[in-house]
């Protein structure tokens, strides 16, 4: 029986038949032969806790987005995906169109590195408060003076550990080295500055600063190609650029919304997480559907 789909919100997928091998805390992951079906419904997480809340095309967003970014890289670096198209998935999958439209991709099955490849443009969140304490970030000595989310002389690797639960941890270069080997190292280096390059010189034409962001690779064969998501409001900081004004935290196109409100309730932090007024789930929504537009020039 196919999951009751109501004001644009799936909170979990149900696909009979095929093997479910992953349910993070945004996507469901279906093992499809050598390939993989990614479904990124509109759960919402914060503070490590997934939300009983739903955020109306949520999903949609991350996965559209990502399928832009994907094209725009195309010339910079191979990539797991190949279509988003349910008509060219395979006939067991059609049956499902209305958990699958617009919200699914069907990709190739990578080996995954098991690094957080973070590139920073500008100082905010982890990266202002090691700052704040040693006057670096991931271990690399940044100039001193340098307020809360001003633009840092060249962007930085600050790579850092994926978490099954709980935080990812920052750990510097030499980490990386000892983990993936010097010379993968150094490709996953050059390849998230690179991409991280290309894309935010694109977004500020269009209103956007990425302040940081994060990527995941992995190998297809013998092939380092970008994976999961990429350049969404779930693994980017997107402030508007029009409201720039360094020496204090910035709006963003994220959940930071979701987190305000559960801040200002006096939430504990401790399960069962609460769940989210009407008004701040389609406060929130705007927010993704707006970096969409933004990005795009596309509505929804």
């Amino acid at each position: 029986m196919e999951p009751e789909v109501t004001d644009n919100i799936i909170l979990e997928t149900d696909i009979p038949d095929v093997e479910l091998v992953a349910r993070g805390k945004v996507r469901d992951v279906y093992r499809l032969d050598d390939k993989f079906l990614i479904v990124a419904s509109d759960r919402i997480s914060a503070f490590d806790y997934i939300l009983a809340t739903g955020i109306p095309d949520k999903g949609r967003v991350l996965t559209q987005l990502s399928v832009f970014w994907f094209d725009f890289l195309k010339d910079v670096t191979p990539t797991h995906f190949l279509t988003a198209n349910v008509d060219e998935y395979p006939e067991s999958l059609k049956r499902h169109r209305a958990q699958l439209e617009g919200r699914s991709m069907l990709v190739k099955r990578a080996k995954m590195i098991d690094i957080e490849c973070v590139a920073r443009g500008y100082l905010s969140g982890s990266g202002w408060k090691e700052y704040r304490h040693r006057g670096t970030v991931c271990g690399i000595p940044l100039p001193a003076g340098l307020k809360e989310s001003d633009r840092l002389p060249e962007p930085i690797f600050s790579p850092a550990t994926k978490a099954q639960t709980g935080h990812d941890e920052n750990i510097p270069f030499e980490r990386v080295v000892e983990l993936a080997g010097s010379d993968l190292a150094g490709k996953l280096r050059d390849l998230t500055l690179a991409i991280y390059s290309k894309a935010a010189r694109y977004a500020e034409t269009r209103g956007i600063i990425i302040a940081d962001t994060k990527f995941e690779f992995g190998f297809v064969g013998d092939t380092l190609v970008l994976a999961d998501e990429v350049l969404t409001p779930d693994s980017s900081r997107f402030w508007p650029r029009e409201t720039y004004k360094p020496g204090g935290a910035q709006p963003s196109y994220d959940k930071q919304y979701v987190r305000d409100y559960l801040e200002s309730i006096h939430w504990n932090k401790q399960p069962p997480a609460p769940a989210l007024p009407p008004e701040v789930a389609a406060g929130t929504s705007k927010k993704y559907k707006d970096a969409y537009r933004a990005l795009t020039g596309k509505t929804l």
